[in-house]
């Protein structure tokens, strides 16, 4: 019979567990798991100073992890802000920045996305040996030339596995709630339509009475026209919820039009199943929540749960949903080798007081520029053992900071195109005390409309607004003609000198400094001129269209009218197109 084993030589045994034949440590690769909110405001959260709902799961992050105060999305729109997320990059390099007056994908059936040469954090990490699962929201596009290219889909940009809404949570979804896709539009076309069809009504019966000498030939003209606009405003506009509102597990839609009273928990089911199937390997899981984009869900749980209506209550239910992915990540043991983060993909939509979101002290919101209510938004990572529980971070920081960072931890050190974010772990573990993003810029569409400078040695960072969009009324409530401010033309604001404020002491931009109460006024305007010249250098290397280098700094835009529009031939379908509709079994859930 062998001895047993000692206790100094057991202790040994089990430090010495993780060292290779050689004597060096065997360091495992990390796992991630990234969780975005949609639409949430940096003020609807308890540890960024919300005292009236309730978020104990995402302050238990905070309290265990290092949380960022001044964490920027590239985009105030979900659209341009997840591709500079996905890529580390500006979005008007990815083609993904509008210079028009869309500027999201607004059909699932248009042809603009993320063009399959663009590098995503998890082809990165794919290529390295990482299972990388996307469930919930895409919002990049799905196919490019035919139905079922999927040119733009998630499994071509390094999932390997995909649940979830192509497109994303929208009014269309729930009947009653109007629509989010171009109103105005619909209802020029539908005008246009019922006059077309007067039109025709009145000149047959004026041609039946004998009154005039209608010819044939201009009813039947009228009578085309008509045809074709009823099809222009019915087709792409009245189906909008067979069109849009869809799920697809990897290629394959499986529920159209999607049922919303169960999708929260079927989320969270295929997010607790992924870490659950992948537990023994490296993964990545990006979970993208459908919360707190409106229309809100029923929420029956929580319903009546909150002080803020159903907006609370709809915030307290994603509360709860994050509890239940990090319960299930520290019940798998995986704690030790995870990093969480959380955040939003921008700021909160303040245009309706019901169902919008709070952006605590900063100006403005969704879709109005540059202003830091649409662009702050909450940044919290947790992984216990590496990084310091209950660090704050007060440095500019930006969505595009998890691609260089995600990439280091994984140890992928190929070359790669310009990154606009930058590795945060030294900051993150307290061995880096200022950011690496001295300049940062803010994109209004495809416009620079405003920049940050936070100078070397000071605690000061100073922003400075070209133009901005045209509020109504100013400095609250939505755009003059539409909830999403343009970027462009009588829309904006252009001012000369800029508009500067400095965030440190003024975080509300609620007072311009000038030159007699800003000594370094001149040489701040002059340091970001330059910065700003320095930046949009960048996107031009001489190159053509043709060279196959070209998409290394820019790429064609994929917002024009004739990459959003819908095309039939592209339509996402399970069934005979038109003929789409199917549901996916939940009577488990």
């Amino acid at each position: 019979m062998r001895p047993l084993l000692s206790v100094p030589a057991l202790f040994y045994m089990l430090l010495t567990a993780g060292r290779d034949a050689a004597g060096e440590e065997v360091d495992s690769k990390p796992n991630f798991v990234l969780i975005m909110a949609d639409d949430l405001g940096i003020g609807d959260v308890g540890c960024y100073g919300n005292d009236t709902i309730r978020t104990p799961n995402i302050d238990r992050l905070a309290a265990e992890g290092v949380k960022l105060t001044q964490h920027i999305a590239a985009a105030p729109l979900c659209t341009p802000s997840r591709a500079a997320f996905m890529t580390g990059r500006y979005a008007i390099r990815s083609g993904m920045a509008s210079s028009g007056r869309a500027q999201v994908l607004v059909f699932l059936g248009g042809s603009g996305g993320l063009l399959p040469n663009e590098t995503t954090f998890a082809k990165r990490l794919q290529q390295k040996g990482y299972t990388t699962g996307l469930v919930g929201k895409w919002h990049l596009g799905v196919s490019c030339k035919r139905r079922g290219d999927h040119c733009h889909h998630p499994n071509q940009h390094g999932f390997s596995y995909y649940y979830g809404l192509p497109f994303t949570f929208f009014n269309d979804c729930v009947p009653g709630n109007g629509s989010d896709i171009m109103e105005d539009v619909q209802l020029a076309l539908r005008n246009l339509t019922v006059w077309l069809w007067l039109g025709l009504i009145t000149l047959v019966c004026v041609r039946a009475c004998g009154l005039l000498d209608v010819r044939l030939w201009l009813i039947a003209a009228f009578l085309l026209l008509s045809v074709l606009a009823t099809a222009v405003w019915c087709l792409p506009f009245q189906f909008l919820p067979t069109w849009n509102c869809i799920l697809m597990r990897n290629q394959e839609v499986i529920e159209q039009p999607m049922r919303v009273e169960t999708l929260p928990q079927r989320l969270l089911g295929e997010a607790q199943g992924f870490l659950k199937r992948n537990a023994d390997r490296p993964f990545l899981l990006f979970l993208s929540l459908a919360h707190v984009h409106t229309p809100l869900f029923p929420a029956p749980a929580f319903a009546g749960q909150s002080r803020h209506g159903c907006y609370g209550d709809n915030l307290e239910e994603m509360d709860w949903i994050i509890g239940q992915v990090t319960q299930t990540v520290d019940s798998l043991g995986l704690a030790a080798n995870t990093l969480v983060y959380f955040t939003s993909d921008h700021g909160g939509h303040t245009e309706d007081p019901v169902r919008g979101g709070c952006n605590g002290i900063y100006k403005g919101g969704k879709a109005m520029g540059g202003w830091e209510g649409g662009i702050r938004v909450p940044g919290i990572f947790r992984w216990p053992g590496r990084l310091p529980a209950g660090r704050v971070v007060d440095e500019p920081t930006s969505l595009m900071d998890l691609y260089p960072t995600l990439t280091h931890l994984a140890k992928d050190t190929e070359p790669d195109r310009q990154l606009d974010g930058h590795n945060l772990f030294p900051l993150l573990e307290g061995k880096l005390e200022r950011s690496e993003h001295e300049f940062m810029f803010h994109y209004c569409g495809a416009y620079l409309n405003a920049a940050r400078w936070h100078p070397p040695g000071s605690d000061s960072v100073f922003k400075v607004h070209f133009f901005t969009p045209n509020f109504s009324p100013p400095g609250a409530g939505g755009c003059y003609e539409t909830q999403v401010c343009f970027c462009h033309g009588d829309h904006v604001t252009h001012h000369n000198p800029p508009l500067l404020f400095d965030l440190h002491h003024d975080p509300s931009e609620s007072r311009p400094l000038t030159p007699d109460t800003e000594p370094r006024y001149a040489e701040i305007l002059e340091q970001v001129t330059r910065a700003v010249e320095k930046h949009e250098s960048t996107f031009f290397s001489g190159k053509q269209a043709s060279d196959p280098d070209w998409h290394t700094n820019s790429a064609p835009d994929q917002l024009t009218w004739e990459k959003i529009l819908w095309k039939p031939w592209l339509q996402p379908c399970c069934g005979t197109f038109p003929f789409c509709g199917c549901k996916e079994d939940t009577k488990n859930i």
